[in-house]
């Protein structure tokens, strides 16, 4: 996309329980990886969004698009645009009529990931509007089956850096085709799924230091998943 809008799709910040990244530390990192925006979207909580208004005053050249990461029995579901956190841990078809039904737009997050993705028979048959086909965590493979399936069903492909750390901002990222000058602009692009999919995947060692890492936060969770 010529002069495309760059937005990170999925970025935690502390409201997540394994995250300590405050707003204020995205925010000052987009200038640094060529984005116009994110997307907040915390594991089951929508906390963030109440400080998303005074984040935009602060940083008015930048777009801070609420949403949250919801829990489904079948694995993780990106939601766009909700004021609430969906259910958690039910089943993936509630949860994304439920995101539908509150105004919001449903996206598979990283599907064919062996933790919390979606399996192929959710990826072939969920009635979502995108599916996230360019995760900074996941594996190439797992990122071109997830291209693969998106392409066949005519959804939109979009991008995120699933960042938990700083230096993860803007690994992967979606483009938009512009004019893109609002929040509602941006979900309005999702639905008509102009929208594509750019950035890096994590080769091996990352996945390595990743799950060690994942490793140590869920014990000092007292191995309760998210």
């Amino acid at each position: 996309m010529t002069d495309a809008v760059r937005i990170d799709l999925h970025v935690h910040s502390a409201y997540s329980p394994d995250s300590r990244l405050s707003l204020e530390e995205i925010a000052a990192r987009l200038p640094y990886v060529g984005l116009r925006g994110v997307a907040i979207t915390d594991h089951n909580s929508v906390r963030a969004h109440a400080a998303l208004d005074e984040l935009r005053a602060k940083h008015p050249a930048y777009l801070f698009l609420p949403g949250v990461e919801v829990s489904t029995a079948a694995g993780h579901l990106l939601a766009f645009g909700v004021d609430e956190a969906p259910p958690a841990h039910r089943p993936v078809v509630e949860t994304i009529e439920w995101v539908r039904g509150h105004g919001g737009v449903p996206a598979l997050a990283h599907p064919f990931r062996r933790a919390h993705g979606v399996g192929r028979r959710v990826a072939e048959s969920a009635r979502v509007t995108a599916i996230e086909t360019r995760n900074g965590h996941n594996s190439e493979i797992a990122n071109l089956r997830a291209e693969q399936v998106a392409a066949r069903r005519s959804l939109g492909m979009i991008g995120g850096s699933d960042a938990h750390v700083l230096a993860d901002v803007g690994r992967a990222f979606t483009e938009f085709e512009p004019p893109i000058a609002t929040t509602d602009d941006l979900l309005e692009a999702l639905r008509e799924q102009r929208v594509s999919a750019s950035g890096r995947s994590l080769p091996w060692a990352g996945r390595l230091r990743l799950g060690f890492r994942t490793g140590l936060l869920l014990a000092g969770r007292g191995f309760r998943p998210i």
